[in-house]
């Protein structure tokens, strides 16, 4: 059976489950980490795999769309700043971005994309992601709020419970076989969490109080041009990375995915799949690299697997007690994960700087490495009519803009 063959089996449907558990941990951890409902984020990740098949039904490659890390820092500001509901406007914006870029790839082709975003601007997007984030990840694992404002756990126990966690994933990534080196955030969060449950600091009553079925948290966009603005920027980062999964599935399945169906359609689902998720409260969607990985280890190609990860993506996100466990999760379990996690999001990036051999001895590339690192992280802010540009938007913009003005060398 060719990959890109479509044949919705009942005996596929164990696969498709499998496929759900490897992206689990990460699925659920982004709506944890913003305050956003996990149950949500399940359901709209489903959906939004439905959709990104259905744009691509002339050859769908085998991926799963779920919860992007790059949006961790955008949601949890503009959660706090402006609400949930006028944050996904943000986020629908997002995805009509993708939208937008996936039909100038229609009229000027591939190389357009990688002319406006080279490395030197996304790599460096992708460092200040992670590095904003690194306070917060530090505070939870001591077991503070996110802030470092309150105390949570004490700081001993809190310590113990983070670094386990933390440790615990580091070495099933590296020592784990077959499926098992598939699920580390999983299984740093389950042995954390046994910690945590050993020192007592683990509530139970979410999980009396929530029934078994419930609908989930559904929370509709309100327009809000502030968080429209802050959030539009950062889409730039994933759109980047949907190339870099495109080719991995590629190189997987011995498919060109790049050719057909084309970056204009992939990148168009991926649009489409996010700004819907927003549209009922869910997290951005994006394509998840772990499932990419199992596909490569099980070499279960049919597109129809996934179609089974989405449906029991959509049909666990209506137990409730499900969101209710997730609910107990301690903070130092949480912090200990994004210790590693948010410094991955950073590495990533200087892999994407090292991987096209960006020459940072240039006097042009060094300007624009630079002023995107301080812009994001320094906490640099412009005001344009009373609209704040700052974070990583602003140094997204920043980078653009340097990238389009700065002359390049005389060869």
């Amino acid at each position: 059976m060719k990959p890109t063959d479509y044949n919705f089996r009942l005996k596929d449907s164990i696969l498709g489950v499998q496929f759900l558990f490897v992206a689990f941990g990460a699925l659920v951890l982004v709506p944890i980490l913003t305050g956003l409902d996990p149950n949500v984020a399940l359901f709209t990740a489903g959906i939004g795999t439905l959709v990104f098949q259905f744009v691509n039904r002339g050859n769908i490659p085998p991926i799963f769309l779920a919860s992007s890390f790059a949006f961790i820092a955008p949601i949890s500001h503009g959660v706090k700043t402006w609400g949930i509901a006028a944050t996904m406007s943000g986020l629908v914006a997002a995805g009509l971005l993708y939208i937008v870029l996936s039909f100038l790839i229609r009229l000027k082709g591939d190389n357009f994309l990688h002319k406006l975003l080279p490395p030197v601007v996304v790599g460096p997007v992708i460092i200040s992601i992670g590095l904003i984030l690194s306070p917060v990840a530090v505070n939870m694992a001591m077991g503070k709020t996110g802030d470092g404002a309150i105390q949570l756990v004490p700081m001993e126990q809190a310590m113990i419970i983070s670094m386990v966690a933390l440790l615990t994933t580091v070495f099933i990534s590296l020592l784990g076989k077959g499926i098992f080196k598939l699920v580390p955030i999983l299984g740093g969060i389950i042995i954390g969490y046994l910690i945590a449950l050993y020192y007592g600091i683990i509530d139970f009553k979410p999980v009396f109080d929530a029934p078994w079925f419930a609908m989930p948290n559904f929370v509709a966009p309100q327009f809000n041009w502030q968080a429209i603005i802050f959030i539009l920027p950062i889409a730039i980062a994933p759109a980047i990375e949907h190339i870099g999964d495109m080719l991995a599935i590629s190189n997987v399945t011995k498919e060109n995915y790049l050719k057909k169906p084309g970056l204009k359609n992939t990148l168009l689902g991926d649009g489409l799949a996010t700004s819907i998720a927003s549209l009922f409260g869910g997290p951005p969607n994006t394509t998840y690299s772990e499932v990419t990985g199992a596909v490569t280890v099980t070499k279960a190609y049919n597109p129809a697997i996934m179609t089974w990860t989405a449906i029991s993506a959509i049909a666990l996100a209506f137990i409730g007690k499900l969101g209710g466990l997730l609910a107990t999760i301690p903070v130092p379990v949480m912090g200990g994960i994004m210790l590693l996690l948010f410094g991955i999001i950073a590495s990533i990036g200087i892999s994407t700087l090292v991987k096209e051999k960006s020459d940072l001895s240039c006097p042009r590339n060094m300007i624009i490495v630079s002023m995107i690192l301080v812009f994001s992280i320094g906490g640099m802010t412009f005001n344009f009519g009373g609209v704040g540009f700052s974070g990583i938007g602003l140094g997204a913009i920043i980078g653009i803009f340097l990238n389009l003005i700065l002359p390049k060398p005389r060869a």
